[in-house]
């Protein structure tokens, strides 16, 4: 078997060119069509008001993209009629830049309870239901007070299973945006490959990940390698580490694309495979089909987990979530928030539905030795699962 061709990281950057900027965002007639659909599962809720803070959730259904900060600033969506936007009276002029979906502003000046503000609005909103749900992302400090002036004239709740309903059914334009991110993320994990040398370091491997997003016109989230018995941990260790020769690698990274997330881990050997190294990759690869061939149409979330857990406690490992073993879920939710519903998990009994995508990681831990995870993201097709990248080929090999 011949082994890669190493290129510098800085010929690697060379060669990569903007792709972002060829992918057509969401429309404001889809942004319409899900704040519509979210109106309609609030009428059905008897639900009068949803209150949408500086989240992705605001983004999603409104176009408009907010920091989070000290001070109030969001949407409120009644349950009929157009969004009305919140906002300091000295952000006024940007926040009509960034309207999309049409709607009356709301300010408040700086010595104003703005939670007095979106309490009243509400209440007085002319709009059908009985109770107010909240953006789970909305902080307590906001929350709570506009509860408080609520009082007992409506219920209060969250918005979690509404906002759910609509976000983690994807539409087709968002399913392209996805897989523009997950294959532009695909070659920067190659790239990397490609170019590890003894000695380096995480660090070096980390920087040049965000570099290649930036170079391909993507938003840097996220990067993180781990080397050797480093590999064993799901979330890394917290200090640099240097690559050795026959050290297994794990590289798990995204990015954005119109603020929707790519998500992929690959581990390999830097070197020649032990036996036992082969032989946990080759188990996790096992893993990792089982729970893809799971993920059917009308089947559970938790029948995907216990698919493929259940290949691990087969070979020996665990069970449950014990090490070593898989000590977490098997997948999650991946949309405009890296970690978002539906999650992968026992006891999630959601069904699975056309437009759901969502992470196939099934990882396996070995502590004091090393771990594999290979995570590829599915999304449900109208026949079953498709992944959006190309699983894995083999521990030396991992792209072909």
């Amino acid at each position: 078997m011949s082994a890669p061709v190493y290129k510098s990281f800085e010929q690697s950057l060379s060669e990569f060119e903007n792709i972002a900027a060829d992918v057509a965002p969401i429309s404001t007639e889809e942004l319409g069509a899900r704040i519509a659909k979210l109106q309609a599962l609030m009428r059905e809720g008897d639900v009068k008001a949803v209150y949408l803070d500086t989240s992705t959730s605001l983004t999603y259904f409104t176009g408009m993209t907010l920091g989070a900060s000290e001070r109030l600033h969001g949407a409120i969506i009644p349950s009929s009629g157009a969004p009305v936007y919140i906002s300091p009276a000295f952000e006024e002029p940007k926040t009509v830049t960034l309207v999309r979906i049409r709607g009356a502003i709301a300010t408040w000046e700086e010595h104003e309870d703005p939670a007095l503000l979106v309490a009243e609005l509400i209440c007085d909103l002319d709009a059908a239901g009985r109770t107010l749900a909240f953006d789970p992302a909305t902080p307590f400090a906001f929350s709570a007070p506009i509860a408080t002036h609520i009082g007992s004239r409506l219920a209060v709740i969250s918005a979690k299973a509404l906002i759910a309903a609509c976000r983690q059914i994807k539409s087709a334009t968002e399913i392209a945006i996805i897989q523009k991110a997950m294959t532009a993320s695909l070659r920067v994990h190659k790239a990397v490959w490609e170019g590890l040398y003894e000695g380096m370091s995480t660090t070096e491997i980390t920087d040049f990940i965000a570099a290649a997003h930036a170079r391909l016109g993507m938003r840097h989230v996220f990067a993180a390698a781990q080397f050797g018995e480093a590999t064993a941990y799901p979330h890394g260790v917290p200090y640099a580490q240097t690559l050795k020769r026959n050290d297994m690698v794990l590289i798990d990274l995204g990015g954005q694309i119109h603020r929707y997330n790519s998500d992929i881990t690959r581990t390999y050997i830097f070197g020649t495979p032990t036996e036992r190294q082969r032989e946990l990759w080759d188990l996790e690869k096992k893993a990792h089909r089982a729970g893809f061939e799971a993920a059917q149409i009308g089947s559970a979330c938790e029948d995907v987990d216990a698919a493929a857990r259940n290949v691990l406690t087969q070979a020996g490992y665990g069970p449950d979530y014990q090490v070593p073993g898989l000590p977490h879920r098997t997948g999650h939710g991946l949309g405009m928030d890296l970690h978002e519903d539906p999650y992968i998990v026992r006891g999630n009994r959601t069904l699975l539905q056309p437009g759901m995508v969502f992470s196939d990681e099934p990882m396996l831990c070995v502590y004091g030795e090393c771990g594999v995870r290979l995570e590829d993201i599915i999304y449900m097709s109208e026949t079953g699962p498709v992944f959006f990248t190309e699983p894995a080929h083999s521990i030396e090999r991992p792209f072909g």
